[in-house]
């Protein structure tokens, strides 16, 4: 019952005392008809006009399954601009649909706190061989058991054609039609819920894509007065703007509610320009928020951003917006660029192992310094925040799906580095998030791929693409983005056996999570709670936290040669729960010693450390003391 009272009045609104209400804003016409296509009433009806350019009307013997189109003054036609399925692509009618008819079984579910997150990123059309939502759920049982708590999903807005990475949708509330459309779509969340699954969608409000897009007869979406990497930025603080917001607001509601999302990644924040006083993301945070709290689950905003600009983050009682997390690119950028030692493109700024240092110190790597790539100084401070509220990663889909040829680390990286990439993400005090297959090491890229009907569009994909890469070598050409073999070699392989190093990897990304489950240490986010410090000479990381009388300290050694180091610790007795270099997993064999015993006052301690590995010691420790240096 509670549920109940989010209203969504746009589109086509299947009536409980039967027929169907469709509205739709379309201030650009003076008049518009509704045609409806199949059923038992098709033909023409006219709309009634409202205030700010809507129009609505209600009919009788339409319903769930019947297709439809808007026709405006000048005779052209066009699908709904908030249909909920588009059954034969972005071209063709939209389709009404009745939500009330899906049978959901996940009651008692209220989502999981933020800090419990450990999210895995799939594109659904490459994530299994049939590229499907309901393919995908045999497979959920296999993220449980890895330590996966969320999966987020890449954009399933309406795209042309049959395969695209989903930043091209252009029915923002429509599923697309070869995932398995709305149907599919809430099965899959349904089926992730009762494994115990958080769900999150990433959603796309900085642009539509070019193919389909028919926005621009309609309404007054779009403004000149910015430009984006994509085309025209959203209008959403000129004339005609409080409808284009309208339009966001209710998308974001339209997952949470009808499709039980738990929560919304937003692409690309800082290419959503918005000068009123309380903008579309801070709008966007208080919306979230009070579905949160009137349907009782826990639902969170998510913002990829690459300004450093806790803002964002910050509640708005501190002048922030109120976004719950962010995605932590530099983190990504210092950790690549020290193991594969890349300085192309946006990596110009990193490779030093200071950097790293201190984005588990401060998250940010920029603070206010100049940055050389950007030809300016960059970002501001972010170490006041929880560190629950960075999301960091090795990999996802822009960080390789935008180098040359889409490869992976695993592609480059010898096992042990993989293995120390692993535990940095992982032991980090942030929330980690793994890219699909990456866990066994997946050999297939993922490249770029779109599916337009368009060729002079295509061609242009094709050109930008050869002039905007700023990663990665590829030897021959990269591959072309339109073409069915490029897409396909981007599927990947779960279900296939995991032998030799893929299993070693993967039962060391389970062995990760298990520490982060289980150590109480492992679970606070504030930074009071721990301590960052890093040896330059020797290129080790030290990172430790505690939780009443459990400590964990995790060592991370970016060198290349086996070293000594010596560690001040507190008295206590430590002991070695992980060791990557160890022959188990398949290491030179591991010199740390197994135990530390420290009494008295703190001593330093030699501790011998492999190259390129990760070292976990855990103490309870007496008298309650924590510091180390």
């Amino acid at each position: 019952m509670v549920a109940a009272a989010w209203k969504f009045d746009l589109g086509a609104t299947v009536l409980k005392e039967g027929g169907t209400r469709f509205r739709v804003w379309a201030p650009k016409s003076q008049s518009v008809n509704l045609l409806i296509l199949s059923g038992k009433v098709a033909g023409a009806v006219p709309m009634q006009q409202e205030e700010m350019g809507y129009y609505s009307v209600t009919v009788l013997g339409v319903g769930d399954g019947d297709r439809y189109l808007y026709q405006l003054d000048n005779g052209k036609s066009f699908p709904d601009p908030v249909s909920r399925y588009q059954p034969d692509g972005v071209h063709e009618p939209s389709q009404v649909v009745d939500p009330d008819l899906f049978e959901w079984g996940d009651e008692g579910w209220t989502g999981i706190p933020l800090e419990k997150y450990r999210i895995y990123e799939i594109h659904v059309g490459t994530f299994t061989r049939e590229g499907t939502f309901e393919a995908a759920i045999p497979f959920l049982d296999y993220l449980v058991d890895l330590g996966i708590t969320a999966v987020e999903i890449m954009p399933v807005s309406q795209c042309p054609g049959k395969r695209n990475w989903g930043y091209d949708g252009v029915f923002h509330f429509a599923p697309q039609n070869c995932f398995g459309g709305p149907g599919g779509l809430k099965r899959l969340v349904n089926a992730c819920h009762k494994k115990g699954l958080a769900v999150l969608l990433d959603v796309v409000y900085n642009h539509f894509g070019p193919e389909g897009n028919y926005l621009w007869d309609i309404g007054h979406y779009f403004t000149d007065k910015y430009r984006t990497p994509w085309g025209r930025a959203m209008n959403l603080d000129g004339a005609y703007s409080d409808s284009v917001l309208e339009f966001f607001l209710l998308n974001a509601g339209y997952w949470i509610n009808e499709f039980r999302f738990d929560g919304l990644r937003l692409d690309a924040v800082d290419w959503i320009f918005d000068q009123t006083p309380k903008p579309l993301l801070q709008r966007l945070a208080e919306e979230v928020h009070l579905h949160r709290k009137r349907l009782g689950r826990e639902i969170f905003l998510f913002a990829e951003n690459d300004t450093n600009d806790a803002r964002l983050i910050k509640p708005p009682e501190l002048c922030g917006f109120g976004i719950d997390a962010q995605w932590l690119d530099n983190f990504h950028h210092a950790l690549r660029t020290l193991l594969t030692r890349e300085t192309t493109g946006y990596y110009e700024d990193y490779g030093q192992f200071g950097q790293m240092v201190k984005s588990f110190e401060e998250a940010f790597v920029f603070t206010g310094e100049y940055s050389a790539y950007r030809k300016r100084r960059q970002g501001g401070p972010a170490k006041d925040r929880p560190t629950s509220q960075f999301v960091v990663f090795s990999q996802n889909h822009d960080q390789v799906g935008n180098r040359k040829c889409g490869d992976r680390l695993s592609a480059s990286l010898p096992l042990g580095q993989l293995l120390l990439v692993a535990g940095v993400v992982i032991l980090s005090p942030y929330i980690p998030l793994l890219f699909m297959g990456e866990e066994y090491g997946e050999k297939a890229p993922f490249h770029y791929f779109i599916d337009h009907s368009d060729q002079e569009l295509i061609e242009l994909v094709r050109k930008g693409k050869h002039e905007e890469h700023a990663s990665g070598i590829c030897e021959g050409e990269i591959p072309d983005p339109a073409a069915e073999e490029t897409f396909l070699e981007s599927k990947i392989d779960l279900a296939s056996e995991k032998v030799g190093e893929q299993a070693v990897l993967l039962e060391f990304y389970k062995k990760l999570f298990s520490l982060r489950s289980t150590l109480p240490a492992l679970q606070v986010f504030q930074r009071e709670q721990m301590e960052v410090f890093g040896l330059n000479h020797e290129r080790v990381l030290c990172f430790r936290r505690w939780s009443g009388e459990n400590s964990v300290l995790c060592l991370f050694s970016f060198n290349n040669m086996q070293q000594e180091i010596s560690l001040r610790l507190t008295e206590g007795k430590w002991e070695k729960l992980l060791d990557s270099s160890s022959q188990h997993w398949r290491g030179p064999g591991d010199e740390a010693p197994t135990k530390i015993e420290v009494t008295g006052e703190p001593g330093e301690i030699p501790v011998s450390i492999n190259p390129f590995s990760v070292v976990v010691y855990a103490a309870d420790l007496t008298g309650g003391a924590h510091g180390a240096s």
